[in-house]
């Protein structure tokens, strides 16, 4: 069989293309090195009943109207809005950090003037960066951005990225705002859903299309390789689209050096209770080694009676050389990205190759912002 469209990795970039493709009946090939669809969004059911994302967990959350539209018709969903606590001096309070936190850790004047001067100063305004506040020129202001700095965002930050908060992105620190009002809520777009029945569902209907051809635990480039800015796919020149989702530097066999990322050590662990913990993730960023515990049957929305199942997250470095080492977060610096763009000018001399995702774009998208730049893609190049 001829494929018109080869897509490389079946996380949500390569998949929503597969069926967007397929649709306009062209005959789509998708490679995927590992054992299973669905990236990292992949689920499993362990020994005891609970249904664990494997790869750490995923909340849907989005404005956009499209991209919701497209999932939906893929699966069931159920409401759900997420919810943070954050172990903060032996306190769990709310995190993003809001008024409710600020009332569990300031005794109650100090609180009330600290919240009537922020009502005050960003009265037009919900929420706000961390950064703004310990700029604010007001003393109150400033010592109150300075305590919701150290403790909820300088240790968390440095262990997960393992350098001085001062030199993370801005927009990495901007991820999770300040809060103004009661607000708990981690998120708070417009739709805030998560699969019935999982995310691996989700994945097997919307691939579950005659036009999709699907190779699992293959490496594509035991198939397909670049010579004089010219696609082959065994051995034959292909003039097809290709659409590659997976590691930019890998497809040119790292001749400009690796691009560093950040991993975990995902540690899952049973209990014979109900519940570990009050809500799904409690953050924590500062004397413990892990960063963040999951408990998943608040995620999956399962009733298993006195069983469940957590996972703790300890960051760690990514090693391209270990086939064990998972690459989660692009390290954005001034440096890193200077590389990585050695590596987009010479896909972009590749006519019919295209880029779409976390690591062939070397940057963070949360999972409805892939799908939308997908969608988009997908608008840009069909034929």
């Amino acid at each position: 069989m001829e494929y018109d469209v080869i897509i490389v990795g079946s996380g949500f970039a390569g998949s929503t293309l597969a069926r967007k493709f397929a649709e306009d009946d062209k005959k789509v090939l998708i490679y995927e090195k590992r054992d299973h669809i669905a990236g990292n969004m992949y689920e499993e059911e362990r020994e005891n009943k609970v249904r664990v994302h494997k790869y750490g967990p995923h909340i849907f959350h989005t404005n956009n109207k499209e991209v919701f539209e497209f999932l939906n018709q893929y699966g069931q969903w159920y409401f759900y809005e997420h919810r943070v606590l954050g172990k903060i001096k032996d306190k769990l309070v709310p995190i993003p950090f809001n008024f409710k936190s600020l009332e569990l850790l300031y005794e109650q004047k100090e609180a009330e003037e600290i919240k009537a001067k922020l009502l005050e100063k960003y009265k037009d305004k919900t929420k706000i960066s961390i950064l703004d506040l310990v700029n604010d020129e007001d003393t109150t202001i400033k010592e109150f951005g300075n305590f919701v700095y150290k403790n909820v965002f300088e240790n968390y930050t440095a262990k997960q990225w393992n350098i001085p908060v001062s030199e993370i992105d801005t927009s990495v620190i901007n991820r999770v705002p300040v809060i103004l009002g009661y607000d708990d809520r981690y998120f708070q777009d417009e739709y805030q859903y998560m699969p019935k029945e999982g995310y691996t569902k989700l994945f097997e209907n919307m691939l579950n299309h005659s036009n999709i051809t699907i190779k699992l635990s293959t490496d594509v480039l035991s198939d397909i390789s670049i010579d004089n800015n010219k696609i082959y796919y065994k051995g034959e020149e292909y003039k097809g689209k290709v659409i590659y989702t997976g590691a930019i530097d890998e497809l040119f066999h790292y001749q400009f050096g690796a691009l560093p990322y950040r991993s975990l050590n995902l540690i899952f662990e049973n209990y014979d209770i109900n519940y570990y913990q009050p809500t799904s993730v409690v953050n924590y960023p500062n004397e413990e080694d892990y960063t963040r515990i999951t408990e998943f049957k608040y995620l999956t929305n399962q009733l298993v009676d006195n069983k469940t199942t957590i996972l703790k997250e300890y960051p760690k470095s990514y090693d391209y050389k270990d086939e064990e080492s998972i690459p989660y977060y692009a390290i954005i610096n001034d440096e890193n990205l200077q590389k990585y763009n050695q590596y987009f000018e010479l896909a972009k001399e590749i006519p019919n190759l295209y880029l779409c995702g976390r690591l062939a774009e070397y940057k963070y998208y949360n999972m409805d912002a892939v799908i939308e730049r997908a969608l988009e893609l997908y608008k840009e190049v069909r034929d």
